[in-house]
């Protein structure tokens, strides 16, 4: 990406969220600015590819710059697929994920461990001013414990341990979990289109 404008804002305020994708992004080339006064986006989509590119048109029509945008969540199979998009306020408030992870485990307390499967699932998408957009999906399955493990991480990574592994996310240290979540997944795809839509507003 070298002599490309790699000026791209980030859009959530989330800072568990920036710390993530910097770290995700940074070696592509790509510095995230996220500006303490944009605004909030109602999530109002009925998948998680909706809502990331309702937020990520906003933010660029809002500031005139390349803005990237994701959503993600849990998607547990003994819930139907919930709490899915709803996932960050799926005990009733916005962002309390130690209430969200209760209710989750309170809801699978009967379900057996053959059953207790899940998979964390991320839209992550990228709008120019122009118009010009791109979403891509990143995934990761696994199963879920019945009580919480590990200190790292946030959401619901203390419940979530992915296949083929014995620690939780939240027991991984950052560039192991981001080696295999699905952020890392959903943006390390997104990377090489991002370098298309960053080329084109130059």
């Amino acid at each position: 990406m070298t002599g490309l404008s790699t000026r791209v804002v980030l859009a959530t305020r989330n800072e568990h969220k920036i710390r993530e994708l910097a770290r995700i992004l940074t070696p592509y080339g790509i510095a995230l600015e996220s500006p303490s006064d944009l605004p909030d986006v109602a999530e109002t989509g009925a998948t998680f590819a909706e809502n990331a590119l309702l937020k990520a048109r906003e933010i660029a029509s809002v500031t005139g710059l390349v803005a990237i945008a994701d959503d993600s969540g849990l998607v547990v199979d003994a819930l139907n697929g919930m709490p899915g998009v709803l996932s960050a306020r799926w005990a009733g408030r916005h962002g309390d994920d130690a209430a969200n992870l209760s209710l989750v485990l309170a809801q699978i307390a009967d379900v057996p461990e053959e059953r207790r499967t899940a998979a964390f699932v991320c839209a992550a998408a990228a709008v120019a001013p122009s118009g010009a957009e791109v979403v891509v999906e990143g995934r990761v399955d696994g199963t879920l414990l019945r009580a919480p493990r590990g200190s790292g991480g946030f959401g619901y990574d203390p419940i979530f341990v992915p296949l083929g592994f014995s620690q939780t996310t939240a027991e991984m240290t950052p560039e192991e979990k981001d080696a295999i979540s699905h952020r890392g997944k959903a943006f390390r795809a997104l990377a090489p289109r991002l370098s298309e839509l960053l080329g084109a507003v130059e």
